[in-house]
């Protein structure tokens, strides 16, 4: 990707940022020494955003839910197996992906075709995520009608209606074009990935370069809200069902009944390279207990192990068993990392895990999110936050490169530019840099000048380097200073420390 379009393609962000009050320390002097500094010249004025039909000045707003998706008929389960298992950020098997991918997903779909006519024909995920979007949507128009009409898309990784259809119905509605426009991704995985949220983003990148092209004037801007593990309205709505559930056992019984709280698996391969997922989803469990005050005993399990390799454990269905063999029969089992039913829920916990064990009467399940006003009214609150906050992605997103990922891992290429910063006199903010033609523009109150130095940092693995580079709009990198990237790496996690917003 072109950085030379990197500056204009910044979204609007609250000057209030990068207020005095709020700025972040000073930045070290081994990334912007002094006599370096280049004077700043004025940006040239964006393309607003397209504004047809909008009740508000910042509209219209497409929030984009990103989830993996699941077939809606039994028809459609061998396609969906083909792209799930030709994902390698997903299912990694090596060099032989092309090869065991479609055997596996052969092998594997008469198999899974009866599990799906066993729930109904067909996953609900895509009726469920349409309802949700839609209703959040509402909420949205009423709470934020500066940046309404905001309108709702589903994008699935694996399943109809694909990133590719999606991004082409955005095109058909007016988005981009020449037109611009603002889009949100807003992941429906609360805790972050690389094999999940990642994976959707790559897939989202990938059909913003093949049907706009390079990033520039009248493009769509896109933002991303990558993970919410603990926020309270998700910790309430898990909570409320969790009580809903506890209710039915005697109350004799009811404080020793173990929650367990379950999550779909990882690879092993994956965990090791640093990805975030289990502990997000170990502080998302903790938040639920925290708001229970503790009530029960509780643990952590995981689900939905795929092939012989080594995944991340205990195993649900395993946990079950143990504990029923030891005498505890009263357990609650909690999907704590998806937001609606699909065959995870349906199939697997209700019908293998519970159905199997013999004690259907006290291992019970709580209810999935599906159409919770808790849980709707959540994501309106942790959009509308976004919204007003204006800023690309989250801070924590900058430290994906840091994992020990392949090359393709959430869409970094290991000898690219991996982290955008803007810099004000010594201070920093940072964001990877596949979000900054996709961000705002950052400008003053009085929108005037853009009052933010714009800077990238280019970062090769095999020559353990970096280099500063001042991007000036539509000229090319001037590279400003060089660094060890060990000292680089230090001095950014020391200013993305201070610099949340």
């Amino acid at each position: 990707m072109s950085l030379r379009h990197s500056a204009g393609q910044l979204s609007k962000r609250a000057c209030s940022t990068a207020s005095p009050a709020s700025a972040s320390p000073a930045l070290p002097s081994l990334l912007l020494p002094k006599h370096r500094i280049i004077q700043m010249r004025t940006f040239a004025t964006p393309v607003p955003p397209v504004t047809q039909n909008a009740v508000g000045s910042q509209g219209p707003t497409a929030m984009v839910f990103l989830n993996m998706g699941g077939p809606s008929t039994t028809d459609e389960v061998g396609d969906f197996l083909s792209r799930l298992f030709a994902d390698g950020d997903l299912i990694p098997l090596g060099r032989l992906q092309n090869y065991l991918g479609p055997l596996i997903s052969s092998r594997r779909t008469p198999k899974i075709k009866k599990q799906y006519a066993s729930i109904g024909g067909g996953s609900p995920i895509r009726r469920w995520s349409e309802h949700q979007n839609k209703e959040m949507c509402k909420i949205l128009d009423k709470i934020s009608p500066e940046t309404a009409p905001h309108k709702p898309y589903v994008a699935f990784r694996y399943a109809d209606p694909l990133t590719e259809e999606m991004y082409k119905q955005l095109l058909a509605d007016g988005f981009g074009n020449g037109k611009g426009g603002r889009a949100v991704a807003f992941t429906q995985y609360p805790q972050y990935s690389c094999s999940t949220t990642g994976s959707s983003l790559n897939e989202l990148w990938k059909w913003r370069q093949r049907l706009e092209g390079k990033a520039g004037r009248g493009t769509i801007q896109w933002s991303v809200i990558d993970r919410w593990p603990v926020h309270p309205g998700l910790v309430e709505a898990f909570a409320k069902n969790i009580e809903d559930k506890l209710s039915e056992y005697p109350k004799e019984r009811r404080d020793k009944v173990v929650l367990l709280f379950s999550a779909h698996s990882l690879p092993m391969s994956v965990v090791n390279r640093g990805d975030p997922y289990p502990a997000e989803v170990a502080a998302t469990v903790y938040a639920v207990m925290q708001r229970l005050a503790f009530s029960n005993p509780y643990r952590l399990c995981w689900q939905s192990q795929v092939g012989p390799s080594a995944w991340l454990g205990p195993q649900t269905s395993d946990s079950v068993e143990n504990y029923i063999a030891k005498g505890q029969k009263d357990l609650i089992l909690i999907p704590i990392a998806f937001t609606s039913d699909h065959i995870e829920t349906l199939y697997e916990l209700d019908q293998e895990v519970i159905g199997e064990s013999g004690h259907a009467d006290t291992v019970k399940r709580v209810e999935s999110l599906n159409g919770s006003p808790i849980f709707i009214d959540a994501l309106a609150t942790i959009a509308k936050s976004h919204l007003d906050n204006r800023v690309a992605c989250s801070y924590q997103m900058g430290l994906r490169f840091f994992c020990r990922c392949g090359e393709r891992i959430c869409g970094i290429n290991a000898n690219a530019s991996f982290v955008f910063a803007m810099i004000v006199g010594q201070q920093i903010a940072c964001w990877p840099i596949e979000f900054a033609p996709y961000g705002c523009l950052v400008r003053s109150a009085n929108h005037e000048s853009p009052c933010f130095r714009i800077v990238t940092i280019l970062y090769n693995r095999q020559r353990s380097s970096a280099e500063l580079a001042v991007v000036k709009p539509y000229h090319r990198i001037q590279v400003q200073h060089r660094f060890n990237i060990a000292d680089l790496l230090a001095a950014f996690l020391q200013v993305t420390q201070h610099s949340r917003p």
